[in-house]
């Protein structure tokens, strides 16, 4: 950044709200992908819609890039700095601003963690669902930008079915209200939706209005061993029609004893087994426990499950959870490459056979980890690098792999990214989800919003 463009954002925020050191630059300049070189020319901290306004134009006008960084804890290097941008972190834009307990909705700046939305929505007796293990740091203008998913999708949807109302800036530095906040609203496309989901390439969020849901019930989380991935389909079906299922979880032996090896915790079954499925089921009285005891009984009778263990408390549920919330975090220390996609729930078995074939072929003396969401389809592998390959290596070698398994992706009609988006890591890859069609429409719009190519450049497109 030259001189006089620094002068001049000098001039539209205060001193506290830039930061130029290495250190800074290093720490927001990248997301928890950990494959790229870091290259960012400052950090600044808008306050307003204002402030966003004056740095867009600031941007158009010195022909700097700006970056949209939220909690970073995004795995397609979506918020990463790598060409001397500029980041515009949302860090100090974090304030629950407006709550209506007529409509159930309340108005936050991008800003607001996750976890601390479904502290406010608990403390006003009512529910923020979307739900996943980087609850702690995540945020929701991220959340929205790519359409965040997480634990309990089969219950509940995804984000964009709890964003009713967006501020944002575009690339052109206009405002646009979008929606208001209503239910119902016939007036054309709803350009809401275009910006749920765009990975920050199409302007920035500053504020948002989300619908909250009544308090659940009670839930009770069963811990299943599993004799393979055909039985896993079969007890997801058997839940999904005869329980008020919230959440099914699959993850295999290996990701569990990552787990367990790196928490102290005690394995959950008496029984090792291949894999190991979790599901969350709504529990309002007595009856319903002993219905979703029965449907747990079936699934041993039938010979799917080896071993189970239901909740007794709330203490115990959120133990359960641990074996599969835990386990990116158990993973971190051996750099993961990782790939998260998705197929048609229905056709996950056969999709797990032919991709778990390619694994075992292209990676025969490497550790493979799996877990997922299985009650909608997505998969998350993780490829550990094994100890004293360079980081260079590692990744020019999963990248051969890459090409495999997208090709079974496509076969299936899935994608390939079903939670953390494109960004950098999966934009080569974008032609075997999307047609081209799609990818010069996608285009055409970026250019409406941000003619300049000045926001989040290089991602996605």
């Amino acid at each position: 950044m030259s001189t006089t463009a620094l002068r001049d954002l000098e001039s539209i925020l205060k001193k506290d709200q830039i930061k130029t050191d290495e250190e800074s630059l290093k720490y927001w300049g990248r997301d928890w992908t950990t494959y790229f070189d870091i290259k960012a020319s400052a950090i600044v901290f808008p306050h307003s819609t204002a402030d966003v306004v004056a740095l867009v134009q600031w941007a158009r006008q010195n022909k700097i890039a700006l970056i949209p960084s939220g909690g970073r804890t995004g795995l397609s290097g979506a918020a990463v700095a790598t060409n001397d941008e500029v980041v515009v972190s949302f860090d100090q834009m974090n304030k629950i601003k407006e709550f209506n307990s007529v409509d159930q909705t309340v108005v936050i700046e991008p800003g607001v963690v996750t976890e601390a939305l479904q502290q406010f929505a608990h403390s006003k007796q009512l529910f923020y669902p979307v739900d996943f293990a980087a609850r702690g740091s995540s945020q929701m203008g991220g959340n929205i930008a790519t359409n965040a998913g997480g634990i309990k999708v089969v219950r509940y949807g995804l984000t964009r079915d709890w964003v009713v109302g967006l501020t944002v800036v575009t690339g052109t530095g206009d405002v646009l209200e979008l929606n208001n906040g209503l239910v119902k609203n016939a007036t054309g496309y709803d350009l809401r939706h275009l910006f749920i989901g765009s990975e920050g390439t199409l302007g920035f969020i500053t504020e948002a209005t989300i619908k909250l849901a009544a308090n659940p019930p009670p839930m009770n989380v069963l811990v299943m061993g599993v004799t393979g991935l055909d039985a896993v389909m079969k007890i997801f079906a058997e839940f999904k029609t005869k329980t008020p299922l919230v959440a099914f979880e699959m993850f295999s032996d290996k990701a569990l004893r990552k787990v367990l090896d790196s928490t102290g915790l005690s394995a959950p079954l008496a029984t090792e087994c291949p894999f190991y499925v979790l599901a969350e089921v709504e529990t309002r009285n007595e009856q319903d426990q002993e219905h979703a005891l029965g449907v747990f009984e079936k699934c041993l009778e039938e010979g799917w499950v080896l071993d189970g263990v239901i909740s007794q408390s709330e203490v115990q549920a959120k133990t359960f959870w641990r074996y599969r919330e835990d386990i990116s975090e158990s993973l971190a220390k051996y750099s993961p490459y990782k790939n998260d996609i998705a197929v048609a729930i229905s056709k996950v078995p056969p999709f797990m056979e032919d991709l778990d074939q390619v694994l075992s072929k292209a990676y025969p003396n490497w550790e493979v980890v799996w877990f997922g969401h299985i009650g909608d389809g997505n998969l998350h592998i993780n490829i550990l690098r094994p100890e004293g390959m360079t980081k260079e290596e590692f990744v020019k070698e999963c990248r051969k792999v890459d090409v495999m398994v997208f090709d079974a992706v496509k076969k299936y009609k899935g994608s390939i990214s079903a939670e953390h988006g494109v960004g950098l890591t999966k934009k080569t890859f974008l032609n075997y989800t999307r047609s081209e069609a799609e990818i010069q429409l996608m285009r055409g719009i970026k250019k409406v919003f941000d003619p300049d190519n000045i926001i989040n450049p290089g991602k996605v497109i």
